[in-house]
């Protein structure tokens, strides 16, 4: 599933074709994605203009100026796709390729927008486990998605006092206190064993021995992987990809995550990589250099 760096990254490639734009037209090519679509959804799209494009968590949110909002998660292999109308065309940073003549009609583009940037945004979902809805902007936070999520884990917010408040007295696994969206919204399992391997921290080690000393480390590298990663377009591991069709390339980069039996990312350290099973998912780490 696409974590907060390639959620940010899709959000960042949409902005020149949507913030600011307006939708001129928008199809659905099929009833529902994860949930069904909301009564009327493509005709309360059209004509509206997007106020601002944002990201909570793994969500992205485009405001309307009719006072919804709508929400856009990529599931586990949701991809945004922008094409330019009529010929190629660079919008701020992005060169978005022309449309092709098919652009939207595959068998998995389940819902295609197009704005007045020009632009064509075609939304693909191999697995249906994505989700597009409209939410009252003045009621997001009350909403189930949003309801109870976490600290944004890029914010100012997000220091040294928030995080030792949070995990005090918290008697899991750091890795699992540190994946929990009620927590830190938009942290996943890539970026946690990266941002422990750089603290050197194990992610068998209990929550609530981190605050004090360990916190500012931790905190530092939290910030410092999910930085490097947008940097770097996010992780390409399998469906992801920008918006324009970029790949990540921060997989290249990984330091443990996927890397079981390897030598240690650390120079200086002459671990091996191993992988462990916490709550269900892959844990990878080095057990001599993080403890």
């Amino acid at each position: 599933m696409p974590e907060l760096p390639e959620v940010e990254t899709v959000k960042m490639g949409l902005a020149p074709a949507m913030a600011g734009r307006r939708f001129t037209k928008v199809v659905t090519r099929r009833g529902d994605l994860r949930v069904p679509f909301p009564p009327h959804f493509a005709e309360r799209l059209t004509g509206r203009k997007i106020e601002k494009l944002w990201r909570r968590a793994k969500y992205l949110l485009a405001e309307l100026d009719n006072g919804e909002t709508l929400v856009i998660h990529l599931g586990m292999s949701g991809r945004m796709s922008v094409y330019a109308e009529g010929k190629e065309r660079k919008l701020g940073q992005y060169v978005y390729e022309q449309a092709p003549a098919n652009a939207g009609q595959g068998k998995h583009d389940h819902v295609v927008m197009e704005t007045d940037a020009p632009a064509r945004i075609v939304f693909t979902d191999h697995r249906r486990f994505g989700l597009m809805t409209l939410v009252d902007t003045d009621k997001l936070d009350e909403d189930k998605l949003f309801k109870g999520l976490g600290i944004e884990p890029l914010s100012k917010e997000f220091d040294a006092a928030y995080l030792d408040r949070v995990l005090k007295g918290k008697r899991t696994p750091i890795k699992s206190a540190l994946l929990d969206q009620r927590v830190i919204a938009g942290l996943g399992n890539i970026y946690v064993c990266e941002a422990l391997f750089r603290a050197g921290i194990s992610p068998k080690r209990l929550a609530s021995t981190i605050p004090g000393k360990r916190t500012p480390a931790l905190l530092r590298d939290i910030k410092a992987v999910l930085a490097d990663a947008i940097k770097a377009g996010g992780s390409s591991l399998r469906d992801y990809a920008g918006a324009d069709g970029a790949l990540g390339e921060f997989q290249h980069r990984f330091a443990v995550y996927g890397r079981e039996g390897e030598p240690c990312g650390r120079k200086s350290c002459k671990g091996i990589v191993r992988r462990i099973v916490q709550a269900g998912r892959s844990t990878f780490y080095c057990p001599k250099c993080q403890r």
